[in-house]
């Protein structure tokens, strides 16, 4: 044992001091690569916990966290946390549970705390404020486009002796995600959802703002609807080009197939505004209006004066009388009919466009036959189908050939990717998720990497620095024998074995002496009576029995031989 120690105490001293450095650096940076390796496999995979948080709310979840005694990262400046992906279920929960996030602002939860007696009116206010604002925040929040909203308030107290009311209003800005935009009708939804959770607010008193200073929706006092009050007459337009499109394409695609028809139209409308009053009269429509009948009889008598006497008031005066007096009747009859001719008095007013020319182009994509090689071949489609698509559209935008409309239906082929290589299946391999097998391909990766340096990097590296210098190979044979024969100087060693003229003479050259053969091999090639007694036929032997246990040790003390004789 003391031998061995000495003999590896004896080569580090032979490596000298800069062979001895560079192995300590060489042994020190392994070890300091498999403690890294070490360290990553055991550390958890992190996994995001919430994202887009305000400040507020990412100091009182990691308070949580610290409580829990779990490890997070924080990224973002704060507004990303991530916790180990194990965790992140179970942590969402108990946040939820904790009533976290709160996204940001404050609801119906800010009269969960008890308050103060002497609390003000006025605060109670201000906190009732607060809380609709941030409850209209998060609901609409909650729409898929919206990532973050701000809500503010104006209600307006009743003035005491005061007949007039001033009506509330109210401010939203919006951030969407991405670079999507929010529609007409999404924007109109929103007006009408806070308009409906605030009393006395009109969807017209609403203004909303993007986060980017666009102006989504006017607070107008004229009472429109929100939906088409706030519109330019380019706005129109686009709407109803963008809405008759939409649905032309809808129709193509459910003939042609999904994405393989581009529909582009083009509308020229006339918006002005116009007021027609119109009066006109039937003569063949008379219509009685009033009758007026007048009737008239009378009757006169014409027999004079006479005298008061005794022979008039006799019987006969009276018939005598009568046959001297005259008598006369008169009668009339009148008829009054008034008539009435029919008149019509027609106002009309038309604020709307009215669309005075269309212009639709059509793009459809060919058909795609697959071959026995899987390759797909592109077809034209033929004129018939082209010519019923044709009709098709002419059809559904109401085609007028009087105002000059346009309908273009083209059949080229569309420009599309290339077909990404067939990615494994939702389920994955074996039943395993994509994330399963990186966990599981990670700490193998960097075991192999591990074998890998050892192999390739510090088994050669120390392999280099360890091979003995040209002068001394004869101290790199370890093992009590290699000390015992081989530590000599190199004159001993020479002194030892026959020299290169001596191997030479006897018909064998000097680099085949030591080519560690069977020992047989050796006595053949060596004649014992040509060495002249100076080595003893056992110590060849010996010398054979070291060659073939170390033959590259071997090969170092001949190349020393050679750098000597040189």
């Amino acid at each position: 044992m003391s031998e061995n120690v000495n003999g590896l105490l004896l080569n580090l001293r032979n490596l000298g001091p800069v062979r001895l450095a560079a192995i300590a650096g060489v042994l020190a940076a392994t070890i300091g690569f498999f403690v890294f390796i070490s360290t990553r496999i055991a550390t958890p995979s992190y996994g995001l916990l919430y994202s887009d948080l305000d400040t507020r709310d990412s100091g009182q979840i990691v308070q949580k966290l610290e409580a829990l005694n779990v490890p997070y990262q924080l990224r973002g400046n704060g507004t990303e946390i991530l916790v180990p992906t194990d965790q992140v279920a179970r942590l969402r929960i108990a946040m939820a549970e904790s009533g976290l996030p709160h996204g940001g602002s404050v609801g119906y939860e800010i009269f969960d705390k008890g308050e103060a007696l002497g609390t003000s009116s006025f605060v109670q206010n201000v906190n009732h404020l607060r809380a609709l604002e941030g409850e209209l925040a998060r609901t609409i929040s909650s729409i898929d486009l919206v990532q973050a909203a701000r809500v503010h308030l104006v209600l307006p107290e009743r003035e005491l002796f005061s007949r007039e009311k001033q009506e509330p209003s109210a401010s939203i800005v919006i951030k969407t995600r991405g670079s999507d935009r929010l529609g007409k009708m999404q924007v109109s939804a929103i007006q009408h959802l806070v308009a409906a959770a605030v009393p006395g607010l009109r969807p017209g008193r609403i203004s909303i703002v993007d986060s980017e200073g666009n102006l989504l929706a006017r607070g107008t006092d004229d009472g429109s609807d929100p939906g088409t009050g706030g519109l330019t007459t380019e706005e129109m337009r686009a709407n109803y080009e963008n809405r008759l499109s939409r649905s032309v394409e809808d129709m193509l695609e459910r003939s042609v197939g999904p994405g393989k028809a581009r529909v582009e139209v083009h509308a020229d409308m006339d918006f002005d505004k116009l007021t027609t009053s119109t009066e006109s009269f039937d003569p063949d429509g008379q219509v009685v209006r009033s009758t007026q009948t007048v009737s008239e009889t009378s009757s006169s008598s014409d027999g004079g004066d006479q005298p008061v006497t005794v022979a008039n008031n006799l019987p006969d005066a009276q018939a005598n009388k009568a046959a001297t007096g005259g008598q006369s009747k008169n009668g009339r009859n009148e008829e009054t009919t008034n008539y009435e001719i029919s008149k019509t008095v027609k106002s009309q007013v038309r604020e709307g466009g009215v669309v005075k020319r269309l212009s639709v182009a059509v793009l459809v994509d060919g058909t795609y036959t697959s071959g026995a090689d899987g390759k797909k071949t592109y077809q034209p489609r033929s004129p018939e189908e082209l010519k019923e698509l044709e009709t098709l559209v002419r059809t559904a935008i109401g085609f007028d050939e009087k105002r000059g409309d346009s309908v273009k239906v083209v059949n080229l082929r569309f420009i599309t990717p290339d077909e990404p290589a067939a990615a494994a299946s939702a389920d994955g391999l074996l039943g395993f998720s994509k994330s399963d097998l990186l966990k599981t391909a990670e700490p193998l990766a960097l075991a192999l990497l591990g074998v890998l340096v050892l192999l390739l990097v510090v088994k050669p590296v120390v392999t280099r620095m360890l091979e003995a210098p040209p002068g001394g190979g004869a101290a790199a044979l370890p093992g009590p024998e290699g000390q015992r024969l081989l530590t000599p100087p190199p004159a001993a060693v020479a002194g030892a074995l026959p020299p290169p003229t001596a191997v030479a003479a006897a018909g064998v050259p000097a680099t085949a002496a030591p080519a560690g053969g069977p020992l047989d091999n050796i006595e053949q090639m060596i004649d014992i009576s040509q060495v002249e007694g100076r080595v003893r036929a056992s110590s060849i032997k010996k010398i054979g029995e070291i060659v073939d246990k170390h033959p590259e040790e071997a090969v170092a003390i001949v190349r020393s031989w050679m750098y000597q004789n040189a």
